[in-house]
């Protein structure tokens, strides 16, 4: 008998999706992350759930359709994480016609059965307050719909969920072999922080390992044919705060790419994103010196203010795995996922996974299970599209009624910490203040009850993992205050092992 019915490779958005909709349907799941839980490409996104507009020039219909039905899916069931966010698409002459804007924002609004979200209205930006902070010759626009997301959170909330139906989630756990023998995986772990290994077994294995998912084939798989994926660089800025509304911008370019200008934490916006063909280790990656001033450049050209490098406060870069589908330019590559599952009659399944949005990761979890379902001969129900992620048992409009409890559960809180814990956290940030005692504070309202839930529930390891993807609080912390926060962590988790052996 197997140690699981299925094995994940790869914690980032779509192993934990699966993870989470595998454990619903009552299956024994395993997944390995060799680093921390979205610690690669779900980490370093736009931090949108949208259907992607310029992915309709590519007459990549199916895709912005399906992504289109997932917003109000996934905010309905994440509404701390997910929130509506109205974007302005400033018309540019010379460039795209307003009337292509037109049909394209129609079909945008129509494909997707758009029904809480606001539908797409003109706007004179000479006149409209959301045209200061754009150059006069900017006068016609067009705001539209689509929903932002913590993409991190987004991950842990699927991977917690996973647990709590059962899933077994291991973090810093190398798989460094993979060998099927007839109806049965066999599959060695490796403890990346003590290099201990072991064995499991399962009866079908997914391998969803983002940039490294043609290595997982290659070398824990060891098939030397692998060659799917086409790695493509994507690199943002965090600047301080370049206007004072809290819509976005999308912004055309001379060479057919698009831009973000995005409200992002209170005090910053974030700009993004480039699209460049990448070779070597997706760990080492990082912003280069073109891609900088691209992203200025295309800024500046739209604002009145000129946004310089004294402006940038955080730059992050990230490699998306997407599917090799032979196209000449790295923009113009399928954003739509690619699943290949293996097994001959009698064999156990292999489900390879290439390429895909955060926005579709649910409807990928689904289709992946139905592909194993079928070859270990089983159908159970589908789910995920109803039931909350933890801490989002509540309404889409009911934030501000959320804050008001928690404020009143800790009222020493301050008002901007009150909203950073609903939109972490949901309901479960009433579990985090409501012990009667915050404990240590770590700065910038950080708590020692909130790093606590974040290692004993969430798989934080390291200040890293606290402020970088449970929380975007490393943009405020000095260095001396996150080697506190270090140590802090470093002595719970050892406590915490030792507890264990």
């Amino acid at each position: 008998m197997a140690d699981y019915d299925i094995f994940i490779i790869g914690g980032g958005i779509n192993g934990c999706g699966i993870a989470r909709d595998a454990a619903g349907r009552g299956f024994s799941v395993g997944l390995a992350e060799m680093n921390d839980l979205a610690s690669g490409t779900s980490s370093w996104s736009t931090k949108l759930i949208h259907g992607g507009l310029r992915y309709l020039e590519h007459y990549e219909f199916g895709l912005v359709r399906h992504a289109l039905q997932e917003r109000e899916k996934l905010w309905a069931i994440a509404p701390h994480i997910i929130r509506p966010l109205r974007f302005i698409l400033p018309h540019h002459e010379g460039l795209r016609p307003a009337f292509i804007l037109r049909i394209g924002l129609f079909l945008y609004d129509h494909i997707g059965g758009r029904k809480k979200l606001k539908k797409t209205v003109s706007v004179d930006l000479s006149k409209d307050p959301l045209g200061a902070p754009l150059k006069d010759e900017f006068r016609k626009g067009f705001e539209y719909s689509d929903a932002r997301v913590d993409d991190a959170r987004l991950v842990v909330l699927n991977a917690r969920d996973a647990a709590e139906r059962g899933a077994d989630i291991m973090v810093r756990t190398k798989v460094v072999e993979a060998r099927r023998e007839g109806m049965i995986w066999h599959v060695t772990l490796e403890n990346r922080s003590t290099g201990a290994r072991r064995s499991v077994t399962a009866k079908a294995l997914v391998n969803m390992g983002g940039p490294w998912v043609d290595d997982v084939i290659r070398g824990a798989i060891g098939r030397n044919e692998a060659n799917h994926i086409r790695l493509v660089q994507g690199s943002h800025i965090v600047t301080k705060k370049l206007y004072d509304h809290d819509r976005a911008y999308i912004f055309q370019n001379a060479d057919g790419r698009i831009i973000f200008t995005i409200p992002y934490e209170d005090d910053f916006t974030l700009v993004g994103t480039t699209d460049e063909d990448y070779e070597g280790d997706p760990s080492k990656v990082s912003i280069s010196e073109a891609e900088t001033r691209y992203l200025l450049d295309a800024a500046s050209e739209y604002l009145k203010r000129t946004v310089t490098r004294d402006d940038i406060v955080w730059t992050y870069s990230g490699v998306r795995p997407l599917f090799d589908d032979g196209a000449s330019k790295a923009q113009e590559t399928t954003r739509d996922y690619v699943l290949k599952v293996e097994a001959q009659k009698g064999e156990a399944p292999l489900v390879n996974g290439f390429g895909g949005k955060i926005t579709t990761y649910r409807v990928l979890s689904e289709e992946v299970l139905g592909l194993i379902e079928d070859k270990l001969r089983v159908s159970k129900p589908k789910w995920t599209a109803d039931e909350p992620l933890p801490g989002g048992d509540f309404p889409v409009d009911g934030v501000a009624d959320l804050e008001r409890r928690i404020g009143k559960a800790a009222p020493s809180l301050g008002e901007r910490t009150v909203r950073r814990l609903v939109r972490s956290y949901g309901t479960d940030a009433l579990t985090i203040v409501g012990s009667g005692t915050l404990g240590r504070d770590f700065g910038h309202g950080l708590f020692q009850s909130e790093v606590d839930w974040m290692i004993e529930r969430e798989w934080a390891r390291d200040a890293e993992d606290v402020l970088w993807r449970r929380s975007k609080l490393g943009l405020r912390f000095s260095r001396e205050e996150a080697a506190a926060l270090e140590t802090y962590v470093g002595e719970k988790t050892e406590g915490m092992r030792e507890a264990a052996e």
